[in-house]
């Protein structure tokens, strides 16, 4: 049994009452769309037929329309011929010919409303149906997103990485055991990051020449700010 009985009802169906009222909305929106697409079909196809039916029947009211102005020229003809008689005959078949005319094209005018309103019918059927069609791409659309954050949060709460952290961090603790043990072979060595009891190198020995340079200028300048209040023995002695 199809959600819609008629085509009014899918014309007139609110989708928002539907879907809200459906326990799996993403089922029930299958349906209905299957049913529109099925409904318009039928639609089309009646459409089809409502059209060849009424140029049929317009055909058949050019003929009438015809064979109307046929029997008027002969009524005329009779007429000029003196044959009255025949004149009434012939105006009497062009009336049954106006009578079924006039018929005809009241049909085609009955048929030309039902398809208009067929026209609208389809309109708003085709906007229902890409309404409809629209919110099942935005329910798939939402059901992948939620699927992704579920794998992802899923991922995050594994055991694997917990445990890929786990060896990171012990990794970590080997590189500075490692670390420490060339720390280690600096401790002891003298100024200058030098062994005691090793004969110092070029750039050592010029390193400790620069060092005393600025000891003796700090020096100096000491000397000249205090001036007289330095003791005299001290003074002297430096000198």
């Amino acid at each position: 049994m199809g959600i819609f009985s008629r085509l009014a009802d899918i014309v007139n169906s609110n989708l928002n009452a539907l879907l809200a009222s459906a326990e799996d909305p993403e089922k029930i929106i299958r349906l209905i769309i299957q049913e529109m697409e099925d409904t318009l079909v039928e639609v089309r196809s009646s459409a089809v037929r409502t059209i060849a039916e009424r140029r049929e029947l317009e055909r058949r009211a050019e003929a009438l329309r015809r064979e109307e102005a046929d029997w008027q020229a002969k009524a005329e003809l009779a007429l000029t011929r003196g044959r009255e008689d025949l004149a009434r005959g012939a105006l009497l078949a062009r009336g049954h010919r106006a009578q079924a005319r006039a018929s005809v094209e009241q049909q085609v005018a009955v048929i030309v409303g039902a398809l208009a309103q067929q026209n609208e019918d389809i309109a708003k059927l085709q906007s229902k149906l890409a309404d409809a069609k629209a919110r099942e791409q935005s329910y798939a659309a939402r059901r992948n997103t939620a699927n992704n954050r579920l794998k992802v949060r899923e991922r995050l709460h594994d055991d694997r990485i917990g445990d890929a952290f786990f060896r990171f961090e012990q990794a970590e603790r080997a590189l500075d055991q490692m670390e420490g043990k060339v720390e280690s072979y600096d401790l002891g060595m003298g100024a200058g990051g030098r062994t005691p009891g090793r004969s110092p190198t070029l750039e050592e020995e010029l390193a400790g020449l620069e060092a005393d340079a600025s000891v003796n200028d700090e020096l100096a300048a000491l000397k000249a700010r205090l001036g007289n209040r330095l003791p005299p023995a001290e003074s002297g002695s430096k000198e």
